[in-house]
């Protein structure tokens, strides 16, 4: 198993962290102090330097005013459906 930021599935992941960031107005620097990290942190998860475990995504996502079951949909939406049924 893969455990790659690069993946396209991560990519999708990614994309919309940061497409949910700018539709609430926050900057980097605004969303960093509100989940209290420093302004790089949120930098690196964006650009695919650093991964975010599931307790890490909770909090940004309450940060950002969404669920995780919210943003998981949403997630769910965006990326492809697999037929594979194995992990990367």
């Amino acid at each position: 198993m893969s455990k790659s930021i690069f993946t396209r599935e991560y990519g999708v992941f990614r994309e919309l962290l940061r497409d949910l960031r700018t539709e609430r107005g926050f900057t980097q620097s605004q969303l960093s102090e509100t989940v209290r990290v420093p302004q790089s942190f949120v930098s690196k998860y964006e650009t695919g330097e650093r991964r975010l475990d599931v307790i890490e995504l909770r909090i940004v996502c309450d940060a950002l005013g969404i669920t995780l079951t919210a943003f998981v949909k949403k997630l769910e939406a965006r990326l492809p459906k697999s037929n594979e049924g194995g992990l990367p």
